[in-house]
């Protein structure tokens, strides 16, 4: 069931947003070569505490880190570590949820670390078009696949794939809601878009094919091939006329 927000809890969400887009701000200045990714993750999660939220994804289901911090062929839930040490020309997914006041805002950016490559610049630059071009259909009365229709398109005219095993989601009181929003589809199905949904948009966009493989840890999803993925997230509330991002 789709859970309907009313104004208090999207200005609610909006705050614990602030405080994700304060962590990316930190990170922007933070990520360079020989930066471990459990610092990376340690430097969110102070800047998570001392605005008042609590990392919502440490310890969820048993993951230990404050954020995902998921490098290069990671897809998603990379799981920070002091033995993954960040070099030139890598990109890095950092995932981060906030819960503030009983309530979950949810994103995601891709960073470049130093100078990367000009197909590793094009990925990330595509994986935020997929977003723009998605959000594009947020607004009453369009249905959510139009949203994933979108993405899908925006990924493969530019040469490149979509993870289909994960999707966007609801958000509230909880991390994760109905309904489960995929980056693939065809336009015109499933749920009408309505004012006061609040939804995680999440592109996953794959350089080469688009699976991946689970390891032994139960959370890394690493590419099929080894080339790179990339992560763009915002969470958006859905209103009379559009859509307002909550995690800018």
């Amino acid at each position: 069931m789709v859970i309907i927000k009313s104004p208090r809890e999207i200005e609610t969400i909006s705050k614990a947003g602030k405080i994700v887009s304060l962590v990316f701000d930190e990170l922007e200045k933070f990520i360079s070569p020989g930066v471990t990714t459990l610092q990376v993750s340690n430097l969110a999660e102070k800047v998570i505490r001392s605005m008042g939220g609590r990392a919502a994804s440490k310890g969820y289901e048993g993951f230990t880190g404050a954020i995902c911090t998921s490098v290069n062929d990671v897809i998603i839930h990379g799981i920070p570590s002091n033995k993954v040490v960040l070099k030139e020309g890598d990109i890095i997914s950092c995932d981060v949820v906030v819960e503030y006041e009983g309530y979950n805002a949810d994103a995601c950016r891709t960073y470049r670390v130093g100078k990367v490559s000009p197909e590793a610049d094009r990925l990330i630059k595509i994986t935020e078009l997929c977003l723009e071009e998605g959000l594009k259909f947020a607004k009453p009365g369009n249905h959510l696949s139009d949203i994933s229709h979108a993405i899908q398109v925006c990924a493969e005219s530019n040469g490149y794939s979509v993870y289909r095993m994960a999707t966007g989601h609801g958000i509230g009181k909880k991390m994760h809601e109905d309904p489960m929003i995929p980056n693939y589809g065809e336009p015109g199905r499933g749920i009408k878009l309505q004012e006061g949904m609040v939804l995680a948009i999440e592109p996953m966009i794959l350089q080469g094919k688009k699976e991946g493989y689970c390891l032994n840890d139960g959370w890394t999803i690493k590419t099929i091939d080894g080339k790179l993925a990339s992560h763009h997230e915002n969470t958006i509330a859905i209103t009379k006329d559009g859509y307002v991002v909550l995690t800018k």
